[in-house]
């Protein structure tokens, strides 16, 4: 019965020295060193990090422990069977030998046999590792009691460890008799608690990283329609809007290098769109290009327009634009209020999320105006030489057959009306048709029985949408580079089929003119930058040739109807 009371009060005494360190331990995973810990895909940097913090917890296991019998009832293995679950078998190796080298210096009957267990605690802890690795159940690496069955299983080890090494026999069984119990509940469940403090802790950092990460998100998908209208009063009012709903701050303010653009919340009595820039914070944050941060506690932020201004802190972050300062955003709390670190963080990732969407919505509008440029390019580079060339034709007929230039007059007129009218960057392949049978009726009487046409469509694709301007400038290739250097009777085909998700139209002649990397003119150079611009990258054209017999070229598009 003493025996059994002695060891009691050992394990309270034990559980309650440990205490001390497992608050050490909490405050570490408060630290922003733990915050970049991702468990079970540690890097070389990290697993020095937790071989110093583990192997300083083991020691002071040892330090905190009872002198009882020439020994030390400990904390000790919680450490090193830690570092091993967390790290793997070396990690928990490294610090069980660390701590056990330790443990051997301060001597003892039970000096080597304690230095040799806590270096295979270690051990055991990372075979537990290894198997839950190897099983996909990483998630378990921070369970409470897959922590208290290996610190259980290494304490009845280093029990063993005792009985077998340490002499003379008869002490090391009293000592075990004694010391057992009171270890291997105390280092057990203060293994246990540990392990609950770290995963409670990246619990919570997860969380708020979702959190984040949702409102980064939704405010991302709300204001990138808002930024293509460019950065002025009215874009910068939708936009504290939606900052001020997202995040939940007493106030919000876009402003310019000189006047507020826009402000949400509290204190919109007195801080009004188009006044002056008056707030210190702001105007430095412009200035300096960082950010400027005033918490509300060390330091209040004082507004300058009224006394009664119910904002007491302010995040001050500046906004760039292809690398100069444009102005800011700023998020208000009030002075009866924290401000959170995660709005805190939000306002500055949000920030550079809007500075690059600006960049994204000046390079569409560039992408744009450069697409329109090329469309114009394609219409300026066809009406002049088609137009010599029909007005020639429509002379040579018209002394042989009147009736007969009148029509081709106004199949000419008909043509160039629906070129002028073509808008858009997309028509249906039904448009592109028609527009590519106005010009070769011209291009049929330019050249008479020389020139025969064959086409085979598949009429579920007529209102398959396409790029405008694709086919007529690719079948006057045909016609300019390949039919007409030929002396016998020339043929172009035009197909259009569907092939799973992507349309294939080809272009086959029977000249075999055509030259790889050698300039067949502008029109297929445009019309493959304006696919790929439009369509995506894994779409364009393909060319081959055969001299004197067949050149094709294939356009690949994908399957997109008009809605």
């Amino acid at each position: 019965m003493d025996t059994l009371t002695f060891s009691v009060n050992n394990v309270f005494s034990l559980l309650q020295q440990m205490s001390v360190f497992l608050v050490i331990a909490y405050l570490f995973t408060k630290s922003p060193v733990f915050k970049t810990f991702s468990i079970g895909d540690l890097r070389p940097k990290q697993m020095l990090i937790l071989y110093v913090v583990f192997s300083t917890f083991s020691i002071m296991g040892t330090y905190f422990g009872l002198p009882i019998q020439d020994a030390i009832a400990n904390t000790r293995a919680i450490g090193a069977v830690l570092a091993g679950i967390i790290g793997g078998p070396i990690l928990g190796g490294v610090v069980g030998m660390t701590a056990g080298i330790h443990r051997f210096t301060l001597g003892g009957f039970t000096a080597f046999s304690c230095g040799v267990s806590t270096t295979v605690e270690g051990l055991i802890g990372g075979l537990f590792h290894l198997y839950l690795v190897r099983n996909n159940r990483q998630a378990q690496l921070l369970s409470p009691v897959v922590a208290f069955i290996a610190t259980f299983i290494a304490e009845m080890l280093q029990m063993v460890i005792i009985l077998l090494m340490a002499k003379p026999f008869e002490e090391a069984l009293a000592l075990v008799r004694v010391i057992a119990i009171p270890m291997i509940v105390a280092n057990s469940f203060g293994s246990a608690i540990f392990v609950s403090i770290i995963r409670d802790q990246k619990s919570m950092y997860d969380k708020l990283g979702v959190i984040f990460s949702n409102k980064a998100m939704k405010i991302a998908d709300e204001t990138l329609s808002i930024l293509s209208a460019g950065f002025n009063r009215d874009s910068a009012a939708k936009l504290a809007k939606i900052l001020y709903k997202e995040t939940g701050v007493g106030a919000v303010s876009i402003t310019d290098r000189e006047h507020v653009l826009a402000f949400e919340g509290l204190g919109n009595d007195h801080h009004k769109p188009g006044i002056p820039l008056s707030s210190i914070e702001t105007k430095q944050a412009i200035k300096e290009d960082r950010v400027i941060y005033v918490d509300g506690i060390d330091r209040q932020w004082r507004c300058t327009l009224s006394e009664v201004c119910p904002l007491g802190s302010v995040l001050a972050v500046p906004l760039r634009f292809e690398g100069e300062v444009i102005g800011s955003i700023n998020l208000f709390e009030p002075k009866d209020k924290l401000f959170l670190v995660i709005n805190k963080t939000l306002g500055e990732g949000v920030t550079n999320l809007i500075s690059n969407q600006l960049l994204q919505a000046r390079y569409i509008e560039q992408k744009s105006l450069l697409t329109k440029a090329e469309l114009k390019l394609v219409q300026a580079q066809i009406n002049p030489h088609f137009l010599f060339n029909a007005l020639n034709t429509v002379i040579a007929i018209l002394r042989k057959d009147a009736d007969r230039a009148r029509d081709l007059l106004l199949n000419l007129s008909t043509f160039f009306r629906k070129n002028l009218k073509r808008k858009g960057n997309t028509a249906t392949l039904e448009d592109e048709l028609n527009h590519v049978n106005s010009y070769l009726l011209i291009e049929k009487a330019r050249f008479e029985d020389r020139l025969n046409l064959e086409m085979d469509i598949d009429p579920d694709l007529l209102y398959v949408e396409v790029p405008v301007f694709t086919l007529q400038p690719l079948i006057e290739n045909a016609i300019k580079h390949g039919v007409s250097n030929m002396v016998e009777p020339g043929l172009v085909k035009l197909s259009a089929k569907r092939d799973s998700d992507v349309i294939l139209i080809t272009i086959e002649d029977n000249a075999g003119c055509y030259v790889e990397n050698e300039s067949q003119g502008l029109g297929m150079s445009i019309v493959e930058k304006r696919i790929k611009s439009i369509c995506g990258d894994q779409y364009g054209l393909q060319v081959s040739c055969i001299p004197d017999e067949q050149t094709l070229v294939t356009i690949k598009l994908p399957v997109q109807r008009n809605k």
